[in-house]
């Protein structure tokens, strides 16, 4: 179910707090997106970048960051629906990323499960992915 204009607003906050601190390698600002338990997950678009638990979410973001000279990501929900103190996202955007003196932007596609605790917000699922290059529009394979 379509999620009402105040969790909207409230979740946008959330993942706009965490594409901000994302870029700006805000480590601790990174973390406060995400809810405390043991099996928060997380999925890259990297073959090797499935994360589950904080230290290695935490562990992803330090690589990430150590292997780029800048990296943001941007998205704007596509969609955000809720029932109760759950709510989730689908979000289309870009990766900006600078490396090496070269600069590149992949299209990026986002979905996330956020829960409300505490009238906070919080990411217990993300799953970030590229569109496969090379595949033709209206192919499936």
């Amino acid at each position: 179910m379509k999620a009402n204009s105040n969790t909207t607003n409230a979740v946008t906050k959330t993942i706009n707090n965490l594409t901000d601190a994302y870029k700006t390698r805000g480590l601790d600002a990174v973390m406060e997106c995400l809810v405390p338990d043991d099996d928060i997950s997380l999925i890259g678009a990297g073959a090797d970048e499935v994360r589950v638990g904080l230290a290695l979410i935490r562990t992803q973001a330090e690589r990430d960051w150590a292997q780029t000279d800048s990296i943001e990501m941007s998205f704007l929900p596509k969609s955000i629906s809720a029932a109760g103190q759950v709510a989730w996202v689908f979000a289309e955007g870009a990766f900006n990323i600078q490396t090496g003196g070269q600069g590149m932007t992949l299209p990026a596609r986002a979905t996330s499960i956020l829960e409300n605790r505490s009238d906070q917000w919080l990411i217990v699922h993300a799953h970030f992915s590229t569109p496969t290059a090379g595949q033709e529009a209206g192919s499936s394979v």
